[in-house]
């Protein structure tokens, strides 16, 4: 094996799996926070040098949105991080290669596709979600300056998850340090030196992503083995293109299903007006940092799983899915708890308006004390995706996390119409849908004890 690659490379099928799963996941923790950087250095750059809420809620408030609109793509890398984990597993490296080369001709037109839809039906979508009128035209603005960069997002998320089916979510963190950074510094001279207010921190966020994504791709073309990327053999190859939807359509859709309940509840926020936008807004994207936290090892029970399936070690399958459990578990109460105890502090991070604080403070009451039941539900889901079984968690989330918030939306909510009880649907879905996950999660483990292991060397 190439000595650079090896220490990169993590091997999932062998050896403790405590220790490996921390060396994967805690590199991807560091680049899903930086991520969030992106967002939250908008929304705090605003919010502080603007002095503006409705500024602040026209960035806010778009989040749930680009997820609606993006997440069909993303969730084809996660089809592509489980075909090239699960032929990197079982030693077809022509398979893989096909893969990787798949994946980037994938990225390249799904990041078109998705920035025109997004183009034109930004602020179309904004009328639907009751976007208040003092907040719609800089919220179209930044929406329209964001979709035009989602191809250099797709690229970087696509390769990254190239790099993730082999263990590798280091170089991933590198790169997303030195664009965040760009991101961060090119949000104050465009805020502070040029007062472009919210068009300065979309065009800082899209230059940062064509950084990431130039980087990325530049590691692929360098890197050796499976992995490495031949500009001119990027092409769709029919059967691998297969196998990445078969798992990445019923993820993209379950990601798009979920987004599209968190639309339902942002409007229903925005019907609070522009300050409790922008309250929400800040408390979210504090939030999202227990997310990428534990949604960190839910993506190793992802390509841990893969990998052994493919190897055919299917009892190390659900020793994983123990490991990831309890790893998850541990860091969403721990992280949760201690972002609860600094909430004001950390909220006036993003703004100075004790009235958006105020109501930043009544979700975070909320999430950080429940946000480890999400880790639950995500490392069932993933483990049993790794498996290669993607419509079950697609079904199991559609009906459980979109069918009980679309119920507590229009039965529970209107009895008594505040903004807790809002957000306590989130933790009352997670719970239901973790409790349908783990039954299928049996199912399909006693089926896989059934099959063949790998015959010795």
């Amino acid at each position: 094996m190439n000595v650079s690659r090896a220490r990169y490379e993590i091997d999932m099928t062998q050896g403790p799996l405590l220790r490996k799963i921390l060396l994967f996941a805690v590199p991807l923790m560091l680049s899903g926070s930086l991520q969030l950087l992106y967002n939250a250095a908008d929304i705090a750059v605003v919010g502080v040098f603007t002095q503006d809420h409705t500024a602040q809620a026209a960035v806010t408030s778009t989040s749930s949105l680009i997820n609606l609109i993006v997440t069909l793509f993303i969730g084809l890398s996660v089809g592509v991080n489980v075909c090239v984990s699960t032929h990197h597993g079982a030693g077809r490296a022509k398979e893989a290669s096909q893969a990787v080369h798949t994946a980037i001709a994938i990225s390249l037109i799904a990041g078109v596709g998705a920035g025109l839809f997004g183009l034109f039906a930004a602020r179309k979508l904004l009328i639907l979600m009751d976007s208040p009128a003092d907040v719609i035209d800089q919220a179209t603005l930044y929406l329209t300056i964001y979709f035009a960069g989602l191809p250099a997002s797709m690229l970087y998320n696509f390769g990254a998850a190239v790099l993730r089916a082999i263990g590798d979510t280091r170089r991933p963190l590198y790169y997303l340090t030195i664009s965040g950074l760009i991101n961060v510094g090119l949000n104050l001279i465009t805020v502070i030196v040029f007062g472009m207010g919210v068009a300065g921190v979309a065009l800082s966020t899209v230059a940062s992503q064509v950084v990431s994504a130039i980087l990325v791709l530049i590691c692929l073309v360098r890197s050796h083995g499976v992995i490495h990327l031949r500009p001119k053999e990027i092409r769709i190859v029919a059967p691998r293109l297969k196998e990445i939807a078969r798992v990445g359509i019923p993820a993209g859709l379950q990601g798009m299903i979920f987004s599209a309940s968190n639309v339902l509840i942002q409007s229903s926020v925005n019907s609070f007006g522009s300050v409790a936008m922008a309250g929400n807004g800040a408390a979210q994207s504090l939030d999202g940092f227990l997310n990428v936290t534990t949604n960190s090892v839910a993506q190793a029970g992802l390509a841990f799983s893969a990998q052994n399936v493919g190897a055919r070690k299917y009892r190390r399958v659900g020793r994983v899915l123990v490991v990831c459990l309890l790893l998850s578990m541990g860091v969403g109460l721990g992280l949760g708890l201690l972002m609860y105890a600094f909430a004001g502090p950390l909220l006036r991070i993003y703004t100075k308006d004790a009235q958006v604080i105020a109501h930043g403070l009544i979700r975070m009451r909320v999430m950080c004390l429940t946000y480890f039941l999400c880790a639950v539900m995500d490392v069932f889901a993933n483990t049993i995706r790794g498996t290669g079984h993607s419509v079950a968690p697609m079904l199991v989330t559609a009906l459980g996390v979109v069918g009980i918030r679309l119920g507590w939306l229009f039965f529970v909510f209107p009895s008594n119409r505040t903004l807790e009880m809002l957000y306590c649907s989130y933790p009352v879905s997670w719970i239901v849908t973790s409790l349908v996950h783990a039954v299928c999660f049996v199912s399909i483990y006693r089926k896989l004890l059934k099959r063949a292991p790998l015959p010795p060397h």
